[in-house]
C-alpha cells in the first residue's frame, strides 16, 4: 500500500508539473498560431524571438531595475510582460523592411514561389537574431534571480512550483484575452478577413499588408511573454530558440494548423506528456516520448486535436 501510495504522489506531481509547464508552452504555441493562421508562414525565426523575450525581461529585471522597484515576485512578471511590447516593435520593422516583400496578397498567386523565399527569410532571419545576441548578450547562460523559481506551494503532498504557477495563469488569462481580441474587437475581425482571404479583404476595405503585419508583430511578441516567464525558471543563451521552436512548431501541429485554442492545447499537451514521462522514461528521452504520442495523434487525426472544429484563428 505505501508503494502505492507514493506511485500516485509521483503521478499527480508530474500530472501538476506538466499542467504548469504546458500552460507555457501553449503561450508560445499560441504566438506561432498566429503566425501561421493569419500569413500562412512557416516562421523558423520565432524561437529566437522568444529569445529576444527572456533576455529583455532579464535586462528589465537587472539593468532597468523592476527588481529593485516591485521587489523580487513582482519584479520578473512585469518583465515578463512589458518584454513583449519591445519585440512587438522590433517585429513590426522587421515584417516591415523584410517579410512583407514576400507575405500577402501579392504571392497569393505564386504561392510555392511565396512559400520558398519565406522559408528562406525566415531562417535567415533566426540566423541573424541568434548570431546577433551572441554578439550582444554574451554566451554566459543566465536567469531572472528570483526567489519564485525556488519555492513552491504545497496541497498535501503535492508542490507546485511559484515561477511555474505564476506563469501558468498569466499564460492562460493572456491566451483567452488574446482569443476575445481576436473575435471580438474591430481590429481582430479585420485580421480574421484577412487571414480567410485576403483578396477579398482588401476589396472590402481591409488592408492586409497592416493586417499581416500586426499578426507577426502580435504572435511575436506573445511568444516573447512566454519567453519572460520561462527567464524566472530555468537558464538561458542566444541558442535557446532553436530548443524551444521544435516543441512550438509540433504543439500549432497537434492542436491544428490555422487554430490558436488548438496551438494552446496542444503546447499544454506537450508539456503534459514531457513530464508524465519521467515516470517511466529517463529525463534525457523527454522529447522522444513527445515525438512518439505526436505520430500517434497524427496518425489518427492528420489535422490535429481540433482541426475539424477550428480551420482558422
Amino acid at each position: 500500500m505505501e508503494e502505492l501510495k507514493w506511485f500516485f504522489v509521483d503521478f499527480f506531481q508530474a500530472m501538476s508539473a506538466g499542467l504548469l509547464v504546458g500552460g507555457i508552452y501553449g503561450l508560445m504555441c499560441v504566438g506561432l498560431g498566429i503566425i501561421f493562421g493569419v500569413m500562412r508562414v512557416i516562421n523558423f525565426g520565432q524561437g529566437d524571438f522568444m529569445m529576444l523575450g527572456m533576455y529583455g525581461a532579464y535586462y528589465m529585471f537587472t539593468l532597468l531595475g523592476l527588481g529593485v522597484l516591485l521587489g523580487p515576485y513582482a519584479g520578473p512578471v512585469a518583465a515578463a510582460a512589458l518584454a513583449g511590447p519591445v519585440v512587438f516593435v522590433i517585429s513590426w520593422f522587421i515584417h516591415l523592411f523584410l517579410v512583407r516583400h514576400v507575405t500577402g496578397a501579392r504571392v497569393v498567386s505564386s504561392e510555392a514561389e511565396g512559400h520558398y523565399a519565406q522559408i528562406i527569410l525566415t531562417l535567415g532571419i533566426a540566423l541573424v537574431l541568434a548570431n546577433g545576441g551572441l554578439i550582444v548578450f554574451g554566451s554566459l547562460p543566465v536567469s531572472i534571480p528570483t526567489p519564485m523559481s525556488r519555492e513552491s506551494w504545497s496541497i498535501g503532498l503535492i508542490f507546485l512550483n511559484k515561477a511555474r504557477t505564476v506563469g501558468f495563469f498569466i499564460s492562460v488569462l493572456s491566451a483567452a484575452a488574446l482569443y476575445l481580441f481576436l473575435s471580438r474587437s474591430t481590429l481582430g475581425k479585420a485580421i480574421r478577413a484577412a487571414a480567410d482571404n485576403p483578396v477579398a479583404a482588401s476589396y472590402v476595405g481591409v488592408d492586409v499588408d497592416r493586417s499581416h503585419r500586426f499578426a507577426w508583430s502580435l504572435g511575436c511578441a506573445i511568444t516573447a511573454v512566454a519567453g519572460g516567464l520561462i527567464a524566472s525558471t530555468q537558464t538561458f543563451q542566444p541558442y535557446i530558440g532553436l530548443d524551444f521552436v521544435i516543441v512550438m512548431y509540433a504543439g500549432v501541429v497537434l492542436g491544428g494548423l490555422g487554430s490558436i485554442l488548438g496551438a494552446f492545447w496542444g503546447g499544454l499537451t506537450i508539456g503534459l506528456v514531457q513530464q508524465m514521462s519521467t515516470l517511466i522514461l529517463p529525463y534525457q528521452l523527454q522529447n522522444t516520448a513527445v515525438f512518439v504520442v505526436f505520430l500517434l495523434i497524427i496518425f489518427f487525426r492528420p489535422r490535429g486535436m481540433f482541426g475539424r472544429v477550428w480551420e482558422r484563428a
